[in-house]
């Protein structure tokens, strides 16, 4: 009876693998098989930002579109008057927002009763509020256009409410300039 007791004893710590070669097969499979997984994995995350043979991502017109710098720097002759702006172009670019619709309290183009007013405090005045702000408008000064064009769109706004003002004239060159 000891002799089959121990038999039963040695089958209970046994395991599955029961010859050298299938202890092989595992060893290689314990290894083989989750390498395999991560390389599968790694590739189906990965497959979408890899751009395919055929497709326009690496041509030289795409590149340059995704290197292209963000900001732009744009140099204006201020001596130029014809690439100058019209106060009427300023005031479509820049006013109209607010001064069309009367939006924040702005007087309306064209509306003698609200401008009449302001028109009385000068050219000056107005051009004043235009380039430093004034209420719920912010300054105008140092933006897209230069303190001649937002002149030139503060008379054609007053102009439009019944003042007479003159277009203002051409900036002259600097002295420096001539020499």
């Amino acid at each position: 009876m000891s002799a089959s007791h121990d038999h039963d004893h040695d089958d209970a710590h046994t395991g599955p693998i029961k010859t050298p070669k299938q202890l092989a097969w595992a060893v290689f499979f314990s290894f083989v098989v989750p390498v395999i997984v991560i390389i599968m994995l790694a590739n189906y995350v990965s497959t979408a930002s890899k751009p395919a043979a055929g497709t326009g991502a690496l041509e030289g017109q795409a590149v340059a579109a995704r290197i292209a710098p963000v900001a732009k720097v744009e140099v204006k002759d201020v001596n130029d008057v014809a690439a100058l702006a019209s106060g009427e172009k300023v005031y479509q670019a820049q006013c109209a927002a607010c001064h069309a619709t009367g939006a924040a309290g702005a007087p309306k183009l064209g509306d003698a009763a609200a401008w009449g007013p302001r028109i009385k405090s000068g050219v000056e005045a107005l051009l004043n509020s235009a380039l430093k702000g004034k209420g719920a408008m912010g300054p105008q000064g140092g933006g897209d256009f230069s303190d001649y064009e937002i002149h030139r769109a503060v008379v054609y706004l007053a102009n439009q409410g019944g003042a007479k003002f003159d277009e203002p004239k051409a900036p002259t060159p600097a002295a420096s300039a001539a020499n």
